[in-house]
């Protein structure tokens, strides 16, 4: 006797799984410019390395001897897969089986991935389309009964949060549910046209007058300069390059530490460029994106939320093929201030980094908080404290570059004073409690107004301060340790990633990571 009747059978429901939602709306998927969720992970992961759970679950449909007639396969596709070699977890809806809603979830899907991925400790990417299992009105009449609301799992979701890299990729209009998966993560990704996000959809949002478009409602430009999603490419397989690339900078979880890559960039290598990086006048930008493209390993630099917070570039690299997370002001963007959506930028990337073992280098440009009637409304203040609080609560190692300013409360937050950390100030460096600018006249009111010629004699106190605040003077009292020719800057930051990468030490932080 053999079992060959019972291996039939899987093949036909394993047949009925492959058909994910019938031809009809596998067609109206691809027709809207979208893969299938079996397409997209194909896509994702290494060739043949995808191993799928719970494939033929379901619902079935019987007939009246209780034989088998038709099955509908869950709407959640996931398993175990490799990426670049890398063992991870893979998991995303399908948007054919009733768009993704409650009708056709079967939760414990949803949970033994995240669970899968926290035990195992694995990466995590998940594809999400639709509500992500989330709720639908017509789930009402299918059961006869209005759920109270919960989110079965979502306490998994929090620890995998502290614990391993997870990866949401956007990959068509997102909602409910699914839309607090694709939030919830260390790295997110939208498509550009294609992808849409949103609490609420636009049929629900036109019942309070708002009649929107889904773009109009939620596109990528809105999230991306919201924070919700940290990234937006043309293309789904832009999207899966992009998972691949966020995840070589990681280690699998909290209990490795960030692999080192090979470089074949000199870490000697003097970039002529900086010498004039930084323009004389105080008051004229710069392209610092330039100088941390000149610093870090030629090509690793990997940006995070660009549009974001965006006095602040945060993003992944390499020095000498170790792994940093890599902060920089960008005085292209309100002079490099702090704003309130910056310092909730920097909160989440330095806690990003002190989870994963990162060593956090600072590329520092930072006039101080943003000032005016906009800093008061949007609590500046207070996310300013939060952003400080993190940076102070790291144990990873510091390297601070001090570029042009550091002036006030927030420029006090370019490392953790509380421990060692390596710092360096290029000649162009200024600090100081607050800018000169603006405070000679209020300082100096009474002495600039009796003065025969006022102009004069404010330019006369310019002078005599301007030589009393430079760098030179503070390296004298020690107050800054070392000042440095631009040009050595990724030598000494490629001896800093050398020296910390043994004091690496895998597990748990100090402090979880909250979604």
């Amino acid at each position: 006797m053999t079992w060959d009747p019972e291996l039939e059978e899987l093949k036909r429901r394993e047949a009925f799984a492959d058909r994910l939602g019938g031809a009809e709306r596998v067609a109206r998927q691809r027709a809207g410019g979208r893969l299938t969720i079996r397409e997209r992970i194909t896509r994702l992961v290494d060739a043949d390395s995808f191993h799928e759970i719970g494939k033929i679950a379901g619902r079935a449909t019987y007939d009246e001897k209780n034989e088998l007639v038709d099955l509908t396969p869950s709407n959640f596709v996931f398993g175990r897969a490799r990426i670049d070699g890398r063992p991870v977890i893979v998991g995303g809806d399908d948007f054919t089986v009733r768009g993704g809603s409650a009708d056709a979830t079967i939760k414990d899907k949803h949970n033994q991935c995240e669970q899968m991925a926290h035990e195992l400790r694995m990466p995590l990417v998940r594809m999400v389309e639709g509500s992500g299992g989330g709720g639908s009105v017509k789930t009402i009449e299918t059961t006869g009964r209005a759920n109270v609301p919960g989110v079965s799992g979502w306490d998994v979701v929090v620890r995998n949060m502290g614990t391993i890299p997870r990866v949401a990729l956007g990959l068509g209009s997102v909602a409910g549910l699914g839309a607090a998966h694709l939030a919830a993560a260390h790295y997110s990704v939208m498509v550009k046209g294609l992808s849409a996000l949103f609490v609420a959809g636009p049929p629900v949002v036109e019942r309070i007058g708002q009649k929107l478009t889904p773009q109009e409602l939620g596109g990528w430009e809105i999230q991306l300069r919201a924070g919700a999603v940290d990234d937006a490419v043309d293309t789904e397989d832009d999207a899966f390059a992009r998972a691949r690339r966020f995840l070589s900078y990681l280690p699998s979880s909290i209990d490795d530490v960030p692999p080192r890559a090979a470089s074949t960039d000199p870490v000697d290598r003097r970039d002529a460029g900086l010498a004039k990086a930084v323009p004389r006048d105080p008051r004229k930008v710069y392209r610092m994106r330039d100088i941390v493209e000149a610093v870090v390993d030629r090509g690793s630099f990997f940006e995070i939320a660009p549009l974001y917070g965006r006095s602040m570039i945060t993003g992944l690299a390499r020095l000498d093929g170790w792994p940093v997370a890599l902060m920089a002001s960008d005085p292209m963007s309100y002079g490099g201030t702090w704003t309130a959506d910056t310092c909730q930028k920097v909160e989440r990337f330095v806690d990003t980094a002190q989870t994963f073992h990162l060593p956090i280098v600072h590329l520092v440009d930072c006039p101080g908080f943003l000032i005016g009637l906009e800093a008061e409304r949007t609590g500046t203040i207070k996310q300013g404290v939060r952003a400080m609080s993190a940076i102070w609560q790291t144990t990873v190692p510091w390297c601070s570059v001090i570029i042009r300013n550091v002036f006030g409360v927030a420029g006090a937050a370019h490392r953790n004073g509380g421990r060692y950390c390596f710092r360096y100030a290029w000649p162009s460096a200024r600090w100081g409690s607050l800018p000169l600018e603006g405070g000679i006249e209020a300082a100096y009111r009474a002495e600039i107004d009796a003065a025969p010629d006022p102009k004069d004699r404010l330019a006369e106190i310019e002078e005599r301060l301007n030589k009393l605040r430079s760098p030179f003077r503070s390296a004298e009292a020690f107050w800054i340790e070392e000042m440095i020719d631009p040009l050595e800057t990724r030598p000494l930051l490629c001896e800093f990633a050398n020296l910390v990468a043994p004091l690496r030490r895998p597990g748990a932080s100090s402090h979880a990571m909250r979604p």
